[in-house]
């Protein structure tokens, strides 16, 4: 990812409603969510559900398919794994550290 998209998708879910969505959306999987569904859940309103929606397909953090009557969202699993190893390539002095709580230890190690 270039460094305008990873700033692009990490301002689109630097907003709590748009966090929770996106969360929402990772949890429920490729087969995604209805916007409705998504508005019980998060207890949005559906004229802010669709702005929130909007930034995140903008961001290519969600991506929509319209299903029959239904638009369904889901989370853009490839922008989160490329936003995610963006953030942790140099992780741990280069050490591989998937997951990351094998840092962990290397880190109170280096404290001391």
């Amino acid at each position: 990812m270039e460094t305008s998209s990873i700033v692009t998708a990490l301002s689109a879910i630097a907003q709590e409603s748009r966090l929770k969505v996106f969360r929402l959306l990772v949890q429920a999987g490729p087969a995604g969510l209805a916007a409705g569904k998504i508005g019980e859940m998060t207890g949005i309103p559906p004229s802010s559900l669709s702005f929130h929606l909007k930034e995140l397909a903008h961001a290519r953090m969600v991506s929509a398919q319209q299903q029959g009557r239904f638009v369904m969202y889901s989370a853009n699993f490839e922008t989160m794994n490329s936003l995610i190893s963006y953030l942790t390539e140099n992780c741990c002095g280069g050490n591989p550290c998937n997951p990351i709580s094998n840092c962990l230890p290397e880190l109170a190690k280096s404290s001391e």
